[in-house]
């Protein structure tokens, strides 16, 4: 069964008028005729019973009326969430992060996104760089805002850049070299680090190392947690000291300060990532938003 000819029934039967129906669908009415013999003949029963002045609809036309009014609603509802959806404004979005690095912008964003698409089902997911690849790699995620991508990677998304950071040496307010409007990492040599797990930011740590290798010394590392609020931690409790992206600074950091170093350090990028190839609606949306809000984002960190 065709929409058009379910249509030309539909008509018929509301209005129990071959010309009227012909006229509310503008054709005309051996159009209206041939729709309406076509579907009684492909059902195999009597629709209408008609004489030369009157149309009356049969019981089984009936139940067709109801099923075929059903059926040109939901086909209606297809085509609109069909376009609704090519155009972002359905369907749902999957959203890792850094936590410690989106903190100052991502519920903005996210909101900001939903007021604009109120359908969209959005999840958000904190993770690492590390835990972000293997999501991506497993489907989970559409899009992430993460440190540069392992190279073996970079050809399968597209990347953003969101905004640059800088290495800070954390240490306990405490601490001889707190009150020092800035120092080399060379001052930290004789202390304990802690830093942030390995297998989480790979590029991160291996930064630090080569930092401290430059300056003529190998750290002593008492702990590699893998949340960086626990770094804090450890660092505020007087364990050890450490080298963090200035981000940091965001999370409760009380009894901690936060130092700069003037060692020539590369900048830290947070960037945002998403497949390169069948990109969602829902994903370049959100994209453009989150390009068109650079400058705020920018301006709201530390």
């Amino acid at each position: 069964m065709e929409l058009k000819t379910l249509k030309s029934f539909i008509a018929v039967a509301d209005l129990q008028n071959f010309s009227a129906a012909a006229r509310q669908l503008h054709t005309v009415q051996p159009a209206i005729s041939r729709h309406i013999a076509t579907l009684e003949e492909e059902l195999g029963v009597a629709l209408f019973v008609r004489n030369s002045r009157e149309v009356h609809i049969t019981a089984a036309g009936q139940q067709l009326l109801l099923d075929a009014k059903d059926l040109i609603k939901r086909a209606e509802l297809a085509k609109s969430q069909a376009l609704r959806s090519a155009k972002g404004e359905i369907g749902e979005l999957r959203i890792a992060y850094l936590g410690s690095a989106c903190l100052s912008f991502m519920a903005g964003l996210v909101r900001a996104y939903k007021q604009r698409h109120p359908a969209v089902k959005v999840s958000l997911f904190e993770m690492t760089a590390a835990q972000q690849v293997l999501a991506f790699q497993q489907e989970q995620i559409d899009l992430g805002f993460s440190r540069p991508l392992p190279a073996e990677f970079s050809q399968q998304f597209v990347t953003e850049t969101i905004y640059q950071d800088k290495l800070v040496a954390v240490l306990p307010e405490d601490h001889c070299l707190a009150k020092e409007k800035s120092l080399s990492v060379k001052q930290l040599a004789r202390e304990p680090f802690a830093l942030f797990k390995r297998s989480e930011a790979v590029g991160l740590f291996d930064g630090i190392i080569a930092l401290c290798q430059k300056a003529e010394f190998s750290p002593t590392i008492v702990s590699q947690p893998n949340h960086m609020q626990t770094l804090l931690t450890e660092v505020a409790s007087g364990l050890g000291v450490s080298l963090v992206p200035y981000c940091i600074a965001k999370l409760h950091s009380e009894h901690c300060v936060f130092v700069p170093i003037r060692d020539n350090t590369q900048p830290i990028y947070l960037q945002l990532h998403y497949p390169a190839m069948a990109t969602k609606p829902t994903v370049n949306a959100f994209v453009e938003l989150a390009l068109a809000s650079l400058t705020e984002i920018q301006a709201s960190m530390p």
